[in-house]
């Protein structure tokens, strides 16, 4: 059954809501995925399916995976796993679950999109369930999703809560193939990485190729972190500079250079 349509509120207390509903989606789908690589933790012989318990869910700390990749929620499926095989009589695969730091550079093909940029992201975005033109007339709906022909959308349209976590999964790992595909062998630490990943994210992957985006593609051949800070704004929407897109290109800069993911406005 859809997922009902939240009753209109304001956007700070929508996107606070957005945000722990997609926490606790992308845990779901770490766990699934978890699954599906290992399928005799479904089921065992002797037992069947009905054996499988699973773990009782347990508290989180405020912020406490804030700067931690989807990487780490991953390796939490991987623990639940093991409790569910043990439940089923089956031998557990242990895994040791390492927390990767967020400040060494490594090989992009190692992270995701971490817990404090989509909060970045959807704070900048915003969440609408009704399809709207963006600033540069485009049709867009959830957060920041522009609309496709297959998606069957007109302006005007609504669509549920949980479409619209899909459609941001779905772009977030778009994105993200996108900065692997851009960066190429060049190390990146977590917070370069998600910088990327929101300007792939707001502009598209044609708009930062070599024939686009020269600069941006040069200082990634030459490894300048600096010179690829540097080329990090995009600030024009249908011919102008819009205000929204400039304090986001300042915010992005700051997650690049400094890992601060913080609002400029609110300083």
């Amino acid at each position: 059954m859809p997922t009902p349509i939240p009753a209109r509120r304001p956007e700070s207390l929508r996107r606070r809501r957005f945000l722990r509903s997609f926490r606790e989606f992308r845990e779901r789908l770490a766990r699934r995925r978890a699954r599906c690589s290992n399928p005799s933790a479904t089921a065992n012989p002797a037992t069947g399916p009905s054996a499988i318990k699973r773990r009782p869910r347990l508290s989180r700390r405020k912020g406490a995976a804030a700067m931690l990749s989807v990487s780490a929620v991953a390796l939490a499926g991987a623990s639940d796993l093991a409790v569910e095989q043990a439940a089923a009589g089956t031998e557990p695969v242990i895994e040791q679950a390492v927390v990767l730091d967020p400040a060494v550079r490594r090989d992009a093909q190692d992270l995701s999109t971490s817990e404090a940029m989509v909060e970045a992201l959807v704070e900048e975005e915003g969440v609408r369930y009704r399809v709207y033109r963006d600033v540069a007339g485009y049709p867009t709906v959830g957060v920041g999703h522009l609309v496709l022909p297959e998606d069957n959308l007109r302006v005007g349209d609504r669509i549920t809560h949980g479409r619209a976590m899909k459609l941001l999964e779905r772009d977030l790992e778009k994105a993200a193939d996108g900065v692997r595909e851009l960066v190429g062998d060049l190390p990146v630490n977590q917070n370069e990485f998600d910088a990327l990943v929101d300007l792939v994210f707001n502009v598209g992957i044609g708009s930062v190729s070599k024939e686009e985006s020269p600069r941006l593609n040069a200082a990634i051949r030459r490894g300048d972190y600096e010179a690829i800070a540097a080329e990090l704004d995009y600030t024009t929407a249908a011919g102008r500079v819009a205000r929204g897109l400039a304090y986001r290109s300042e915010r992005r800069r700051q997650i690049f250079l400094d890992g601060d993911y913080e609002d400029p406005r609110a300083a």
